[in-house]
């Protein structure tokens, strides 16, 4: 966040008491516990406060420097619009009688866990399912709250919420996935700032990026004209952790943007035919093997270094092609419990970098450290 210039900081409760006393006649007592001082000290300090109440009525006019709902009316000025939180989606496998009928709307959940105080996590069937000739079946679902809380591994979704005859089990063979929290003040401040230094004109190319960006779970997009001819343009995104997003938040972008090939219903004018896609994932296999201090152990430096990792490629994602070497060398440096490490490789390579194309973003692959 930007910082506001030192305005009003002369402005102190001794300063304005100062002033006070100084247009009281030189005739009058106006030392420290004189009845005027003691008079004009509450109204001192009161203009002080109101001093301290302008500087932050002013931070909350702009927007590099506000916040919260402050930074949300600025936004909305512009049209940047904050995103709502969404639910995450997925599917369980249901088995059971044969012909089974599963209908919409059908509550699934998670079962809570007293030992860790874990609330049930519920989940809406999103369409009406019959078990088939083998008894089984697999129904789309959709959290029923939004957040990423709805964001769980396989396996742990399986319940019934309301007892429903003729089915036996209930289990995610799939993680669910999608779900993101409300919109952050970094993320829709990073928009904001998009939309008024870069604005969008007749659908070039930041008109692309501002409309990708307003879909919940995508936090970046690369935009490539042309990719198959005069135009076409396709649209690569990323979702809230800078991954590739599920098809559910690219059908979300396709369906905003360009529902139909060049008739204009969505955002792209007519003529354009936009394709977008999910980003291609890169994995970065990284082999080290360390010197370790006493008192550490590897899964707890492998943690740590996996955090690091990821914090960098986060940074990358869309930024910068280049996953350099010596910089995954020093985050390992950076770990207090290593001490110096040796046969360091990056996807194979002892020395090399690992560029990435438009429209791919580097993960963590494969993370083998050794002492």
């Amino acid at each position: 966040m930007a910082v506001l210039l030192d305005y009003l900081s002369e402005q102190t409760e001794e300063a304005i008491r100062d002033r006070m006393l100084n247009l009281v006649p030189v005739d009058l007592d106006k030392s420290e516990g004189s009845y005027i001082w003691d008079s004009l000290s509450p109204a001192a300090y009161q203009l002080y406060r109101a001093s301290e109440w302008a500087k932050e009525v002013l931070q909350r006019g702009f927007a590099m420097t506000t916040f919260g709902p402050y930074l949300r009316m600025r936004c909305e000025e512009h049209g940047v619009i904050p995103r709502p939180p969404v639910a995450a989606t997925g599917s369980v496998k249901i088995t059971g009688t044969v012909g089974t009928v599963i209908p919409l709307g059908t509550l699934v959940a998670t079962p809570a866990d007293e030992i860790t105080d874990t609330q049930s996590i519920e989940y809406e069937t999103t369409a009406s399912v019959t078990l088939n000739s083998q008894g089984e079946a697999n129904v789309p679902i959709k959290a029923v709250e939004a957040g990423v809380v709805g964001n769980v591994p396989i396996g742990v979704i399986s319940l019934l919420v309301h007892s429903l005859s003729g089915v036996a089990s209930i289990s995610n063979v799939v993680a669910t996935s999608g779900g993101t929290a409300e919109e952050s003040d970094e993320s829709l401040l990073s928009r904001f700032l998009i939309k008024v230094r870069q604005p969008g004109t007749s659908g070039n190319k930041a008109d692309y990026l501002q409309w990708a960006l307003e879909i919940p779970g995508v936090s970046a997009a690369q935009v490539e004209p042309l990719f198959n001819g005069a135009g076409t343009v396709r649209v690569f995104i990323l979702d809230a952790n800078k991954q590739a997003p599920n098809q559910t938040i690219v059908d979300a972008v396709q369906e905003y943007i360009a529902p139909a090939v060049g008739q204009g219903e969505g955002k792209a004018p007519i003529g354009a035919n936009v394709t977008v896609s999910a980003a291609v994932e890169v994995p970065i296999n990284v082999s080290v093997q360390i010197t370790l201090a006493s008192g550490s152990t590897l899964s707890e430096v492998k943690a740590m270094f996996e955090a690091g990792l990821k914090a960098y490629l986060e940074q990358l994602a869309f930024v910068d092609p280049l996953v350099r070497y010596n910089r995954i060398a020093a985050i390992l440096l950076d770990i207090p419990p290593i001490i110096d490490f040796i046969n360091l490789t990056v996807n194979g390579s002892e020395s090399a970098n690992v560029e990435v194309q438009i429209g791919q973003v580097a993960v963590i692959g494969t993370v083998s450290i050794s002492e």
